[in-house]
């Protein structure tokens, strides 16, 4: 889905800009606590008891008790979030397959650069016209909504002259389905070759509360999308789905991806290869929870080979599949 705002005028005399949008992270161990509070504050995301007026006081509370435990996670996986790094890196490559005009912006919901300081900075820099990409793939409010809206937020404040192109969900596209499945080839080659025709294939989506599903939200179909195209291409191979990082006393989306490897490890299957497909570049979901949490739940159930795919990060296939995509809702404009 694609929209526009603004007088969209793409003048190849002048530059336009791309900004990809994404959660953010911190970029300390001393930041987590801020980026938690930030996290919990915003009520498209998470709405905590007894409405909005309370929703700071309780997101300060949350992020408080949550920070100890947080901390050391990220400590474990070199003290800080990849996040920013990997966003910049993969708008930097879209940009150069678009040509010298694009000028690449990454905009980050929870840390820095803020939609706000983005916004400012396209319009000292002279933008007039801009791409703005979701690097969620598959559409729910709570994510790719949330931070649309705060870019639209930012833009009607300090620059409302600015016209924008939104892509808000690609989860079928193409080249982001070749690319997913050449990652997940390249996950089957880490198995002894005897093994590797009973790998298991384990997709593991971000889970959402049920109640985004249930006020239809798109999310879950355009996982199983996902999904379809990819075992499309790789034919044969058996597969499951789950969904991870789950927190808190809510009704979440079924199956949590724990479960789904008990469940495959009670049926003695010995060889499980993690597909994380919400996810487009390396941070603490795939960093923590499943190469060091997920896999040592494994092995106590009786898994023996336990492996994940690379990550999408700045692989050139995706961004070529990225900047075909950014060309083709262009095309459509012009």
């Amino acid at each position: 889905m694609w929209m526009i705002e603004g007088e969209l005028l793409m003048d190849p005399e002048k530059p336009t800009g791309l900004v990809l949008l994404n959660m953010g992270g911190p970029d300390s161990v001393e930041a987590v606590e801020p980026f938690l509070y930030r996290l919990f504050s915003d009520r498209e995301l998470i709405q905590l008891p007894l409405g909005a007026l309370l929703q700071k006081p309780f997101a300060r509370l949350i992020s408080h008790f949550r920070a100890k435990h947080v901390r050391e996670n990220y400590r474990q996986i070199g003290g800080c979030s990849p996040l920013l790094r990997w966003t910049s890196l993969q708008a930097q490559g879209i940009a150069r397959q678009l040509g010298e005009s694009c000028r690449p912006y990454v905009a980050m919901r929870y840390s820095s650069p803020t939609a706000e300081q983005v916004v400012k900075r396209m319009k000292a820099d002279g933008i007039e016209s801009a791409v703005v990409l979701s690097m969620y793939p598959h559409y729910t409010g709570a994510t790719t909504g949330s931070s649309l809206n705060d870019f639209r937020r930012a833009a009607r404040k300090f620059y409302p002259e600015l016209a924008f192109l939104v892509i808000e969900q690609w989860y079928d596209w193409p080249g982001y389905l070749d690319a997913l499945t050449a990652r997940v080839r390249e996950g089957l080659e880490k198995f002894p070759q005897e093994v590797r025709q009973e790998v298991q294939l384990v997709f593991s989506a971000h889970a959402l509360p049920q109640k985004f599903i249930d006020r239809g939200d798109p999310y879950y179909e355009h996982v199983m999308a996902t999904v379809y195209g990819v075992e499309e291409r790789l034919g044969g191979q058996p597969w499951h789905v789950g969904f991870q990082s789950r927190s808190g006393p809510v009704a979440w989306m079924k199956p949590d991806t724990l479960e789904v490897i008990e469940r495959l490890a009670t049926e003695g299957r010995q060889a499980l290869l993690m597909v994380p497909i919400s996810f487009v570049s390396d941070h603490i979901e795939t960093l923590h929870e499943i190469d060091i949490e997920m896999r040592e739940h494994a092995l106590q159930c009786g898994v023996r080979y336990f492996e994940r795919t690379p990550s999408l990060n700045d692989a050139d296939d995706f961004l070529l599949g990225l900047a075909e995509l950014v060309n083709h809702y262009l095309e459509r404009h012009s």
